[in-house]
């Protein structure tokens, strides 16, 4: 049985520090730095008259802090099932911004976007909890309805791959990065975590199911091994 949401909620309440390093982002995904700062590059390119973010599951605050330094004074709504994490957050951002900082503690599958309210969605780290398809349908098409035309989602997140061996290899190469990072009882540690709480869908997957909702064009920012970084653009 994979964790609940009130399980998930914990580990994160007692995991704040841990993201809350703007240089490193998190650690445990590969390439978070290269991510963090392609996501808002590309999103400032995307939107540069953006007024207004919506970040997913925002932790301690990383991806919105960065891209306020592309587009400045957004408003930003933060979104996470934590309270600790959205209390640094709030901290972390909002002397960064002239604009309006709004908190919601919930889980995105149960909260309302309101349409076309939003220039950037942020989603890092975070759909990876999905469980089912009609649940990735649901907050793929609820972030599609949120944007306004010519917004953009931008996901960072840990992909899995359809063909078994590839798998295999994918994660071998992990579980060697997670090693060299610190060592082997970090990599099983990791490892335990992700096979309790995650459910990840693979970058093809994602993709089809960005357009089969509406987007217009999808596009891939990076990808190594079993993470990926990626974005999905609403018609303008």
């Amino acid at each position: 049985m994979k964790s609940t949401v009130e399980q998930i909620r914990q580990r994160f309440d007692n995991d704040v520090e841990r993201f809350s390093n703007l240089e490193t982002g998190q650690s445990a995904t590969i390439d978070a730095p290269l991510t963090l700062e392609l996501v808002a590059q590309a999103a400032a390119r995307v939107t540069p008259q953006a007024r207004h973010v919506v970040d997913i599951g925002c932790g301690a605050g990383n991806y919105t802090l960065k891209l306020l330094q592309y587009v400045p004074n957004l408003s930003a709504t933060l979104i996470d099932l934590s309270q600790p994490m959205l209390a640094r957050a709030v901290e972390r951002v909002q002397p960064q911004t002239s604009g309006s900082v709004r908190a919601l503690q919930g889980d995105i599958r149960a909260l309302d976007l309101a349409p076309a309210s939003t220039d950037v969605i942020l989603a890092a780290a975070v759909l990876h909890h999905l469980r089912t398809d009609a649940e990735w349908e649901h907050v793929f098409r609820k972030c599609y309805a949120a944007l306004r035309p010519g917004g953009a989602l931008w996901i960072v997140d840990l992909v899995e791959h359809s063909t078994p061996t590839v798998q295999a290899l994918m994660w071998q190469r992990y579980g060697a990065y997670l090693t060299e990072l610190k060592d082997t009882a970090y990599r099983d540690q990791v490892f335990a975590y992700i096979e309790q709480e995650d459910s990840p869908r693979s970058l093809m997957y994602q993709l089809d199911l960005l357009r089969a909702v509406g987007f217009a064009t999808v596009e891939i920012l990076h990808k190594n091994s079993c993470f990926a970084a990626f974005g999905a653009l609403k018609s303008a």
